[in-house]
């Protein structure tokens, strides 16, 4: 049955309702949407606002309490230098993250540095925030304390780098530049956390000031020797040069930083000292019997060579009057010259079985090994450093390696196959 034109309008009126109703609820709900999403967004804005006021605080707060570490470091430094003395050196003990260690290193150091504190300023340089490191630093009232926080992330060049030597080559250059810099000392002798030092390690540094000053083909003197295992020494008084940067106590000079500074590595620093770009045609001073123990079997390095090479080191226990001795043997001319009549003048061995007849002779001895990997075998026979750097042996000059036999005065030479001419024999 057909619908008369009244029930089509009714039904067109209702559907028309129904979709105005329809298009309101939409409305209303989009509209509350709206109003919420609104609600958050000014939530959000006033939270940013509420932080960046407490980041302006913080700020504040940090430049208050830096101008305040600054003035406490200046009060602090003047009040253990003695105005009638010019400080040798200032010492700085680098550290980080192990209280035990610290203790050790300071308790040995102070033993020694108490009767000349006022030649020798002394100063703990940490880097970051460990708690149980400042508080045991902090007990020392006869040092100084520096401290090195830097929360900027680590990017390492390489992947599966250690972000350590990063942090420890940036840390070295913050403390350096504030020791020479800021508080304008003449030479920084730079320790870490795990070492112990010798009796003569005072007297050993300030004597070694007087060839940095005047030999400018010194670069730095350390105190230590990479073969000085008990079994490789036996000199308390031999001091050699050396176109390897033996580290692990060593010292230099201002005007050496002042060039090191502005090129001062990323990461691996002493193996960037090492590179000849770097140290060009000078040297280093070492000694034959060390002047630092290295304790530090746990750390960056974790531990590496650590019961072959270091727990074995002789620290030297024989107190030497260097400042009564005559180290003038040392400048570059007559060393080159002394040293090269001693390595002429051992017994030369050859052949293949060269090391074995070097047990069973009496005099010095003299070995040519012809690469990198000749050197590495007869290093390895004796028991020494096989380690090169840049083309460079471990403790070498001119390309001898010396060492001694069985800690009798007896010396084992390893020369290149061009060291006798560099050295005008």
């Amino acid at each position: 049955m057909a619908r008369s034109p009244c029930d089509l309008r009714l039904l067109l009126l209702a559907a028309a309702a129904a979709f105005i109703y329809i298009q309101e609820r939409s409305e209303n709900q989009c509209t509350s949407q709206l109003k919420s999403l609104i609600d958050q967004v000014s939530m959000q804005q006033e939270k940013i606002v509420a932080l960046e006021e407490i980041k302006v605080r913080q700020d504040e707060e940090r430049a208050h309490l830096r101008i305040l570490i600054k003035d406490l470091e200046k009060r602090s430094v003047q009040k253990l230098l003695d105005k009638n003395v010019v400080p040798v050196a200032a010492v700085v003990i680098m550290a980080c993250n192990r209280p035990d260690y610290l203790e050790r290193t300071v308790e040995s150091i102070l033993k020694y540095q108490t009767s000349v504190a006022s030649k020798f300023p002394l100063f703990i340089s940490q880097d970051g925030a460990n708690g149980a490191v400042k508080n045991k630093a902090l007990e020392y009232k006869q040092i100084t304390y520096m401290q090195h926080v830097d929360l900027e992330p680590v990017q390492t060049e390489r992947p599966g780098e250690l972000t350590a030597y990063y942090k420890i080559a940036k840390h070295y250059k913050w403390a350096l530049d504030n020791l020479f810099i800021k508080h304008n000392f003449a030479r920084v002798i730079i320790l870490e956390d795990d070492m112990e030092i010798a009796p003569d390690f005072f007297d050993y540094f300030e004597a070694a000031a007087k060839l940095l000053d005047n030999d400018k083909t010194i670069m730095a003197v350390s105190s230590w020797n990479d073969n000085g295992q008990k079994q490789f020494v036996n000199d308390p008084k031999a001091l050699y040069r050396s176109d390897f940067f033996p580290g692990l106590g060593w010292m230099l000079t201002k005007s050496t930083w002042i060039e090191l500074s502005p090129k001062w590595p990323k990461a691996y620093w002493d193996d960037w000292v090492r590179l000849k770009e770097v140290h060009g045609h000078r040297q280093f001073i070492r000694p034959e019997i060390c002047r630092t123990y290295n304790f530090g079997k746990h750390g960056s390095s974790l531990g590496q060579f650590f019961e072959q090479y270091l727990e074995p080191i002789k620290l030297n226990d024989v107190h030497i009057d260097w400042n009564s001795e005559d180290l003038s043997y040392l400048g570059e001319d007559k060393f080159s010259t002394k040293f090269g009549k001693e390595v002429a003048s051992a017994t030369p061995l050859r052949g293949s079985d060269a090391v074995l007849k070097a047990h069973n002779m009496a005099e010095d001895v003299r070995i040519q090994y012809d690469d990198q990997e000749g050197f590495e075998q007869i290093a390895r026979q004796f028991g020494i450093f096989e380690e090169w750097k840049d083309g460079i042996p471990r403790t070498a000059y001119k390309g001898v390696v010396v060492f001694r036999y069985n800690s009798s005065q007896r010396r084992i030479f390893l020369v290149s196959p061009d060291s006798l001419r560099q050295l005008g024999v």
